[in-house]
């Protein structure tokens, strides 16, 4: 399992950026109630940066920042003990300071922190090996597999609705980056009816869709 003791299995920056687009996509066909929906993703987060957001509704909170220097992943478990921040951060790029130690992320708080740059692929601070961080658990559907997705999704949005379960294959097409349209949003939630929503949702996450 991925953590920030086991991190070689993370995409590089720019896969990562098409994973997290397309977890974005496929909860808001999923859930057009966005109290519903563990993730999002801002295109126009700040000048040349973009956010994922993991948000569990129960205190759980992961923001990955998107630069042109690389990527940052800044991740909070509300059951586990905060480490000191300097110490999980040391050796953190300039880059991505800002984000780091200021807001929202301040508040939100931090229980493991990890970051990727093109020169030094991805890296942590100083880790205790002893200690749960609660990355495991936050960074496991970032494995890039569909079947993690489908499988999670089926249980969190499907089961005990009689809609039909998620089809692996539709969200691999997602995940590859495919213009969706009409077809597939409906295999993939078939009561979905707010397409000026999904279209809304679709532009702030910056996904190519034909619904013509």
């Amino acid at each position: 399992m991925i953590s920030t003791q086991n991190y070689a299995a993370l995409p590089d920056a720019a896969a990562l950026q098409q994973l997290c687009k397309a977890m974005a996509v496929l909860d808001a066909i999923n859930s057009p109630d966005w109290d519903y929906r563990y993730h999002s993703y801002d295109l126009a987060w700040g000048e040349d940066e973009a956010v994922f957001q993991l948000n569990t509704g129960e205190g759980d909170e992961m923001l990955i920042l998107f630069r042109p220097e690389g990527c940052c992943i800044n991740g909070y478990v509300d059951t586990y003990a905060q480490p000191d921040k300097a110490a999980v951060t040391r050796g953190l790029p300039a880059a991505f300071e800002e984000f780091v130690f200021g807001e929202p992320v301040a508040s939100i708080g931090t229980t493991f922190c990890l970051w990727y740059t093109p020169e030094q692929g991805w890296q942590t601070g100083v880790v205790d090996e002893n200690a749960d961080d609660g990355s495991e658990e936050m960074l496991y559907l970032l494995d890039a597999r569909p079947e993690s997705y489908a499988e999670w999704a089926n249980e969190y949005f499907v089961e005990d609705t009689g809609r039909p379960l998620i089809d692996v294959a539709d969200v691999a097409r997602v995940y590859r980056g495919e213009t969706l349209t009409r077809e597939v949003v409906q295999r993939l939630n078939e009561e979905l009816d707010d397409w000026t929503q999904l279209e809304t949702d679709l532009q702030e996450i910056g996904y190519p869709y034909n619904f013509s």
